[in-house]
This record gives structure tokens, sequence and C-alpha cells, in this order.
């Protein structure tokens, strides 16, 4: 167990206690609300930080209640003390116990901060409501904020030092476990295989697993938001081989990787709110041991370059008539020539006017004020260009096999 700095006692909190002078009653009002102020504050870290929702189901709940209640009491030792010498170090062990422990548990150092973020937020706003209902002046209450902040920035400090350390020892082991088992997930590796590398990881699989494509660089600014399960296979796609051919002009050394667990259903929403603005493509949530599937959709989505409306990630389950036509490139654009020929004597920019006018008449069933609106040209030239093609291709507009060809060739306009 880490040792604390004695020479923390002559810190920024144990200065800000010596210039604070709260009172007897104020002391015991806000010592009466305590475990109170500490449920509130739990609560709101369960409800803010997604990498701790299920924390209170189990020990886990009270393990975390009784830590804050522990670092809220120390604080009010110190603060009712008034002395520099009041002693930090158990309320600082205990921080750096349970940095440690979180790092155990699978939790980021990012969902960690998050927490205390949430927890200092919360907890000055509940300590300040006693206090200023203890009849608090305003400059005590100015010194008390500084207190509250000061003390919470020493303990998050020591939680992210033990976090750090069980990292840098056990926890290191553990990451290249879970690498392996990433590798072996993308690779779509034989069943017992991947089982034996999730017990070896200590890794508690899903039901399932949901693959999602970002910048390499956004990483990082979205695990604090994830299941704590989620998986980073690399610190970029370029040991992916051939898994990585689907990019195109993306660079591999670029572009990150996520398989975040339990996705579908009702939590898809939320994933694809978290992941506004990343430039990510989100393919579909597939049973853990198949999530290569997923991974595949993904990149095919990102080949082709599909888009979603402003900031938000490309969600493939809103692609897929694409993506399914879109499997074979060479097929559909043999399709292309073949259901097109008809065209082949036009000059191009007229066959190109042509095409277009079908895929709209296509698309809207033949409505012509529709396909005018399309086009954004006039309903008599729409008449006049399909009496052109009606021309060009005769009784096979009428044939049911040969409609639904023109449909899939011209579903996806060809990439520039």
């Amino acid at each position: 167990m880490a040792e604390i700095d004695p020479e923390r006692q002559t810190s920024r909190t144990a200065r800000g206690a010596a210039e604070l002078h709260l009172g007897a009653a104020a002391i015991d009002l806000l010592r009466a609300r305590l475990p109170e102020i500490a449920g509130r504050t739990v609560t709101a870290i369960i409800l803010e930080v997604p990498g701790y929702t299920n924390a209170l189901a189990g020990p886990m709940g009270a393990k975390i209640e009784g830590a804050v209640q522990f670092a809220l009491g120390g604080f009010l030792r110190l603060a009712d003390s008034g002395e520099p010498s009041t002693p930090l170090a158990p309320t600082l062990e205990a921080a750096y116990v349970l940095g440690r422990g979180e790092a155990r548990s699978g939790r980021s150092m990012d969902a960690l901060l998050a927490a205390y973020r949430v927890g200092a937020r919360v907890s000055w706003r509940e300590l300040s409501r006693t206090a200023v209902e203890a009849g608090l002046p305003a400059d005590t209450l100015a010194k008390f904020a500084e207190l509250v902040f000061a003390y919470i920035d020493e303990l998050s400090a020591a939680s992210v030092s033990g976090h750090t350390d069980e990292l840098a020892t056990t926890g290191r082991v553990r990451e290249r476990y879970l690498q392996a088992l990433s590798r072996s997930l993308l690779h779509g590796d034989a069943a017992d295989h991947v089982i034996g590398r999730a017990k070896q990881a200590d890794w508690d699989p899903p039901r399932t697993l949901t693959a999602v494509i970002l910048p390499s660089a956004q990483v990082r600014g979205v695990l604090g938001a994830l299941d704590p399960r989620t998986l980073h296979p690399e610190d970029d796609l370029a040991e992916l081989g051939d898994l990585t051919a689907s990019l195109g002009e993306e660079d591999p050394a670029e572009v990150g990787v996520l398989l975040i667990p339990d996705a579908d259903g009702p939590a898809r929403a939320p994933l694809l709110r978290n992941l506004r603005g990343r430039q990510a493509t989100v393919g579909p949530a597939q049973p853990w041991m198949t999530v290569r599937t997923s991974y595949l959709r993904a990149l095919q989505a990102r080949r082709l370059r599909l888009t979603a409306e402003t900031n938000a990630a490309v969600d493939t389950e809103s692609h897929l008539a694409t993506l399914v036509v879109s499997s074979d490139p060479t097929a559909l654009e043999d399709l292309r020539r073949q259901v097109l020929a008809p065209l082949n004597d036009l000059r191009p920019a007229t066959a190109d006017r042509l095409t277009e006018t079908l895929r709209e008449w296509l698309l809207h069933l033949g409505r012509r004020d529709d396909v005018a609106a399309a086009l954004h040209i006039h309903p008599q030239t729409v008449r006049y260009r399909m009496t052109q093609l009606r021309q060009l291709f005769g009784p096979r507009l009428d044939d049911p096999q040969v409609i639904l060809d023109l449909t899939i060739a011209l579903s996806v306009k060809p990439q520039a």
C-alpha cells in the first residue's frame, strides 16, 4: 500500500482549514446531514456517469457510498478543527485504495475523474445549502467553497495515483489479455479460443457487442461515457491487416475501434447520442462472439462514406439497403451496365439526365409531379424524358423483373 506524503499537510487544503471558522452550530448541522448528502452524491454519480450505472447492484454500491461518507466525514473533521495539522493521510489513503479498486473493476481514469467532477458539484450544492441554512456569512461561505474544492482536488489526485499504480502492475498484464481477446474477436477465432481469452482477461462477457469506428484521437474522450467492459483493440487498426482493407482512403493509424457491450435495443439511442460530433460509424449489435460481423459492416459503411445528419454518428442500421446492394461493387456495376444498355448510344450528358430521371421515376412510383420536384424541373420535362426512355427501353419498362433490376442498379449512385 502506498505511503501518503506528510508534506500534503501543508497543502492548500490544510491552509484553507486554518483560515475557516464555521462554528459549532454549522458543523453539527453539516454532520447531521452527512448521510443524506453522501446518498445524493452517489445517486448523481450513478445517474450521470455511465461507467457507474450498475454500481448500486451488489457490494460495489455500498463500497462507493461508504467511501463518499468517509471522505465527507474527513472533510468535516478538517473544517471543524481549523488546524493545518489535522491528519489528511487516512482519507487520502482511502482515496488511493479506491483508485486502485476502480482500476481492478475495469473502470477507466476518465470515468473515475467524471465521478469526482459530479461528486464535487453535488456535494458542494448540498453542503453550501446547509451552510446557508446555518447562517454563515458570505466571506465564510467563500472560504468554505475554496476548502471543499481544494479537498476534493487532493482526493481525486490520490485516486488517480492509485488507479495509475494499479494499471502499472497487475492492470498492465490484464490489458495485454484484453488486447489479445479483442484481436481474437475481430479475427473471428474459434469459440473455445475466444472464451479462453475472456477468462484469462477476467472479462465478464456481455450479451452483445457493437463495433464503433471513429478517429483514434477521439477514442479517449468517449471511453469515460461507456460501459467499463468496452474493449479498445490496439491504439489503432494498423496491425489488423486485411481487416482494414475496407477503409479505402482512411489511414488505419488514424482510426480507432471500440467494442461496446450491450448497446442494443433501448441502449442504442443513448450510445448514438454519446457519439454525436465524433465522426463515428456504428455497426449492428451482435452476439458478443460474432462482433466481427458488426466490425466488418461498420468498415463497409466507412468505405462507402455513408453520411448522417449534421454531427450525428453514422448508424449502419439506417443504411441496410445501401449496404446490401453495395456488398459486391463489381456485381452492382455489371448490373448497371446490363440494365442501362439501351442508353449506350446517347451522348454522356443526355444519358446521365435520363438515368437520373429513370431513378427518380422508380423511387416515386411514376408520380410525375414528385419526380419533377425531386429533379427541380417542370412536369412536362419529366413527361418528355419518360417518352424518350420508353422509346429506348420499349416494353421492358413494363417487365417486373426489369423494374426490379433497374431499382437495384439505380438505388446507389456510383461514387465519383
